[in-house]
């Protein structure tokens, strides 16, 4: 198989920030997708909602994403903040966020229990925006609602450019193992391209939601958490069979980059914060990485984070090759 489809950065609320994006795309990423951003966060004017809208010049294809449920709010926000901007390639709507904190106004995954509602929103959004309209949403907001296709015909009639579908209803949030089947199911049942997402984190895991869905390509959410070289890892893979894993060095230096983005971005404090959240995902098959996860949680500084760090590659040269690297 060759890869000529786009493989691509999913939405990722805490995670898919400016400086994750920035490594993702030099990883090898074709597209990429904002954290997602409040419609009414930004019709009231919130700066730090605007905060979430930043970019970067090197940044490739990358999509604002959106979640609410009021149309007039919607429409209001892409005419104004949104339209104006050329730093994005398209909007998407979120419909697949599962989080309580968002579910329980109405919004992300909760919009899939209304789907006259949800056409409304899509109706509108399409209408106000001079950009493509693409959409992420989930099953159904349970096992006996699932509702995926209609979702997907009435997206297709709405004018939506793209559908991305993660295989696991809210319910399920993201426990048990995703529905690539549905995934297939929805190509077959919509003409506009069909994005698939949900339990790729590998070279092979990619090739193989490919094989089996059809897909016209994929959007890594999870999975790209510490490893913002998988794109390329993938691309290599169904180009030409093989992909270089990456050493215990090569993520060290990634983690620096990546921290070192933060502190620009954040400060000091605020980046310590965020990468204690992801040293863990970039170390995670390591040997004996959880007791060091331990450590860099408890580090206080730049500098104490780094020097655990390379006291923890040092312990591991000494080790077997497969033990080094992923």
């Amino acid at each position: 198989m060759k890869g000529s489809k786009p493989v691509g950065l999913a939405p990722l609320a805490g995670v898919s920030d400016l400086s994750f994006r920035r490594l993702a795309f030099q990883g090898g990423a074709d597209f990429a997708v904002t954290e997602m951003v409040s419609a009414k966060g930004l019709y009231y004017g919130s700066r730090r909602t605007r905060d979430l809208m930043a970019t970067h010049p090197d940044e490739g294809d990358l999509s604002l994403q959106l979640f609410g449920h009021e149309p007039e709010i919607l429409a209001k926000v892409i005419t104004e903040v949104v339209n104006p901007r050329e730093d994005f390639v398209a909007l998407d709507l979120n419909m697949g966020c599962p989080a309580p904190k968002i579910v329980k106004n109405g919004d992300g995954s909760a919009l899939m229990k209304n789907p006259i509602l949800a056409g409304r929103v899509m109706r509108a959004m399409v209408k106000a925006s001079t950009k493509p309209v693409t959409l992420k949403y989930r099953l159904g907001w349970d096992h006996d609602s699932i509702n995926y296709l209609e979702i997907g015909r009435i997206a297709q009639e709405e004018g939506i450019a793209s559908l991305t579908l993660h295989g696991r209803t809210r319910e399920a949030m993201y426990s048990g193992k995703a529905d690539w089947e549905a995934i297939g199911r929805l190509k077959d049942h919509v003409k506009i391209p069909v994005i698939g997402n949900g339990d790729v984190n590998s070279p092979a895991s990619a090739r193989a939601m490919m094989e089996m869905t059809k897909c016209d390509g994929i959007a890594i959410g999870r999975g790209a958490m510490g490893h913002p070289f998988l794109f390329q890892q993938i691309k290599d893979f169904l180009e030409k069979g093989t992909w270089e894993p990456m050493t215990y060095g090569q993520v060290l230096d990634l983690v620096r980059r990546h921290y070192d983005l933060e502190i620009k971005e954040r400060g000091e404090r605020g980046a310590l914060l965020m990468m204690r959240t992801q040293v863990p995902c970039y170390i995670e098959g390591f040997f004996g990485a959880s007791k060091v996860r331990k450590e860099v949680n408890s580090a206080k500084t730049r500098q104490e984070v780094f020097a655990i760090l390379s006291d923890y590659g040092d312990r591991l040269s000494s080790l077997s090759k497969d033990l080094v690297q992923r």
